[in-house]
């Protein structure tokens, strides 16, 4: 049977191809055409928020670029004539291509011919009449930035018009290390969020919390805002801050204690961000 597609069903699987999903965006409003460079549901870091079930530490195995092609062909046409929208009973007003998303179950930067696989997704998007009128996004930890290949992605990214969602949960060690599970610097993080803004427009992405009943701590707070203002000062172009919180159940240990921050301290911390001179989006 097939199910509706919802902003809470977010099954890399819900269409039964390998690389392509379909997800209805709460952020974009509107559908967003998934790409999983990871359905081996591996990545290098283990977010706490993680709806990944069975994630485990690794790379984006070799792509099939000949099936990713077919995949994507094939849900293009039948979103674009076929009769996708009314199947997944999506909604009149989400009757609509937001965005293609280089996302899926794990760190798609870690896939090894990473640039190649851009420029097919974007080849093809282009052939097909999608864009340039949608957005075409790469969703990452930022983890790998600094690598070659990656920076060679992000120019055939920028060359399509497309954008980097550079995620950033915590500006502190501690944090960090609890809520991502990495063992990266933040100072490793900032330089690789500094080489990202050169090479394609980024925006910078921070799921917020409450772990266990704490909410939003102080010293999080102002760790966070002192990273924004140091880089403004050192002349990082970075203009968009996409704040958001859970929506969706997490699949890691930590689950039970995770509970949505409320809308009302996403805003209050997003006047803090406007206040140092980024734009700021909240998602709740």
């Amino acid at each position: 049977m097939v199910s509706k597609l919802t902003t809470t069903n977010h099954r890399s699987d819900i269409v039964g191809l390998k690389y392509v999903y379909p997800v209805i965006s709460r952020r974009m409003g509107g559908l967003s055409i998934g790409i999983n460079f990871n359905p081996n549901n591996a990545c290098n870091w283990r977010c706490i928020y993680c709806q990944v079930e069975n994630l485990k530490l690794g790379a984006a195995p070799e792509m099939d670029f000949k099936l990713l092609e077919e995949e994507l062909r094939f849900f293009l046409d039948d979103v674009l004539v076929g009769d996708f929208y009314e199947r997944f009973q999506v909604d009149k007003d989400k009757r609509i291509i937001k965005d293609i998303a280089i996302a899926g179950n794990g760190e798609p930067t870690s896939l090894k011919d990473f640039a190649v696989a851009v420029e097919l997704i974007g080849k093809i998007a282009t052939e097909m009449g999608v864009f340039p009128a949608s957005n075409y996004v790469l969703i990452t930890n930022g983890s790998l930035v600094h690598q070659a290949k990656v920076q060679e992605g992000l120019k055939v990214l920028k060359s399509y018009g497309g954008e980097v969602w550079f995620k950033l949960d915590s500006a502190t060690k501690k944090g960090r290390t609890f809520i991502n599970n990495t063992g990266q610097s933040c100072e490793a993080s900032i330089a690789n969020l500094m080489s990202s803004v050169s090479l394609c427009n980024t925006k910078l992405q921070t799921c917020l919390l409450d772990y266990d009943n704490e909410g939003l701590s102080e010293k999080e707070k102002q760790a966070y805002l002192k990273l924004l203002k140091g880089i403004k000062e050192v002349g990082c172009k970075l203009q968009e801050v996409m704040l958001y919180t859970i929506a969706r159940p997490s699949q890691q240990p930590e689950a039970a204690l995770l509970k949505p921050l409320s809308l009302e301290t996403l805003n209050a911390f997003a006047d803090d961000v406007r206040v140092l001179g980024f734009d700021v989006t909240v998602n709740s």
